[in-house]
């Protein structure tokens, strides 16, 4: 019998929401009514045969798979297991183009490429045709570590590193009362944090995102701790100290047992997600059709989410896994910029539509009911603001969630003369925090704030109309011996419109980022 993964979600760093401008976003098309993705999951769970195997699981060649690479007998292969979409294919949200281009072969970096956060497992499971059948190779030097040692002393007989090598390390110490575990980054770390803490039945997890790489620790600690953790980081230096209390006052001999990636150093996208039950502690309404969701982390957890990088959510729905990515914001603007390391809530900004499969069920959701919750992922780095004096944000919709941390981190610290949001809605009942926007308009010159409705009432005195060349001339300006950087984020035809609005004006690759909606 094959072994089938039991993993809900595929490994990983998700590219659907934050991206290099460079990179292309999946486009979404027009499904023929009755085929949502509701429509597929009472589909799928209709009884038919949907491998056109009689429910049996076979191994697949290389050879057999390329046969099945046409509209009418499609497979495809991801992270070495074979489905048959030929059934998913008018369901698909990208279209059938995009899909055919994973036709016959083995799709997982197309499939990392494109939406990585997109749970196949679950909703192709009825597609299974079995496993891809590969020759004996070696394993992934990164997912086979060498084996850990029985118990974790303090580290001090440890050669000390190289000063090239890019690895963090770690060390720790104790006091009657307390332990302390502290990372080293060996690199200037955000300020908004880094650090993610799960403390779960006596195992510490902690993860470090550094760029597109992530430090992970992992071990069953030696002794009970109290689950209050503290999180303290020197952001010039690349200082981490977890504190964690004892619940006997007694001398540790070790920190723990390593367990599973215990002490690696990884890419991100290399990393399988890893969720926490957090708890919906209110929502609030923002505007006519967008909440403001706060989700209380569980005792035990810090989660530190970089500015500009995201969560996900995941839910049971109808007997499936149903997972969205969301950037979160603050309370409130000005709360955003005074983000503690020690906070117990999450808040994300969510537009709530009337057919959506996620949103629906989750403003559905009573205070009190429960969510998985990921840790932060994307390729967002304040890197690209260094020595930018005039940052330009360009948000449609909802596109303006990454959009708020951003203005509160770069106004607290600073180092940009001038923040111009350009803000597109429909209608003025649509403009997300509005007040607080002009607030803060009104109370720091660095900051700007234009406001464009493509439909606007006849009251309406401000700028009108949809993105376009004139206006983005107008409104972007480059003052001599400036150095300008644009940040882009909204539905994908307003950001692909947009980006290629400003190539035209001579802005380069560079100069651009894409959070992709």
């Amino acid at each position: 019998m094959l072994n089938i993964p039991t993993q809900s979600f595929p490994a990983p760093s998700s590219q659907q929401r934050i991206s290099p401008s460079g990179q292309s976003e999946r486009n979404k098309v027009a499904l023929k009514p009755g085929h949502s993705l509701m429509d597929w999951i009472r589909f799928a769970k209709s009884g038919k045969d949907l491998t056109g195997l009689s429910g049996r699981i076979i191994e697949v060649t290389q050879e057999e798979l390329q046969k099945h690479n046409s509209r009418g007998d499609c497979w495809t292969c991801i992270r070495g297991m074979v489905y048959n979409v030929t059934p998913y294919i008018d369901y698909h949200p990208g279209g059938e183009e995009e899909l055919m281009k994973a036709a016959g072969i083995d799709a997982t970096d197309l499939f990392d490429q494109v939406h990585r956060w997109v749970n196949y497992e679950s909703m192709l499971k009825e597609c299974l045709v079995g496993r891809l059948a590969t020759k004996a190779a070696a394993a992934h030097k990164a997912a086979t570590p060498a084996s850990p040692p029985t118990g974790l002393a303090p580290p001090a007989a440890v050669p000390p590193p190289s000063n090239r090598d890019p690895k963090p390390r770690f060390d720790w110490f104790q006091t009657d009362a307390t332990v302390h575990l502290v990372v080293y980054a060996k690199r200037k770390i955000p300020s908004s944090g880094c650090t993610t803490v799960d403390l779960q039945a006596g195992v510490l997890r902690v993860e470090v995102l550094l760029g597109k790489m992530s430090f992970m620790i992992h071990l069953c600690l030696a002794s009970p701790v109290e689950e209050n953790i503290a999180v303290h980081s020197a952001v010039s230096v690349g200082k981490i100290q977890v504190t964690m209390h004892k619940q006997t006052k007694e001398k540790w001999k070790s920190l723990g047992q390593p367990l599973e990636f215990h002490n690696t150093f990884l890419c991100k996208k290399d990393r399988a997600l890893f969720y926490r039950d957090c708890v919906l502690a209110s929502k609030a309404e923002v505007n006519h059709n967008s909440q403001l969701f706060r989700l209380h982390f569980p005792q035990g957890t810090v989660l530190q989410v970089p500015v500009g990088r995201h969560v996900f959510l995941k839910a049971l729905i109808q007997d499936t896994d149903v997972v969205r990515p969301y950037t979160p914001v603050g309370q409130s603007l000005v709360a955003a910029s005074h983000h503690s390391s020690q906070d117990s809530d999450l808040y994300l900004m969510i537009k709530v539509y009337p057919d959506g499969v996620f949103t629906k069920y989750l403003n559905s959701l009573r205070v009190g009911d429960h969510i998985s919750v990921s840790g932060p992922e994307g390729v967002f780095s304040l890197r690209c603001f260094r020595d930018v004096t005039n940052l330009y944000l360009l948000a449609a919709g909802t596109g303006f969630t990454p959009m708020a941390r951003l203005i509160s981190l770069v106004l607290q610290e600073n180092t940009i003369r001038l923040t111009k949001l350009l803000f597109f809605n429909r209608r003025e009942e649509d403009i997300l925090w509005r007040s607080q926007l002009s607030e803060l308009a009104a109370k720091d010159e660095r900051f700007q704030v234009e406001h464009i409705l493509s439909e606007p009432s006849d009251s309406w005195t401000n700028r009108t109309g949809r993105v376009d060349e004139a206006m983005l001339k107008e409104l972007l300006v480059r003052p001599s011996g400036s150095r300008c950087y644009v940040c882009v984020c909204g539905p994908s035809a307003f950001t692909e419109l947009t980006v290629r609005l400003l190539k035209q004006l001579g802005f380069s690759e560079e100069e651009l980022h894409t959070f992709q909606g």
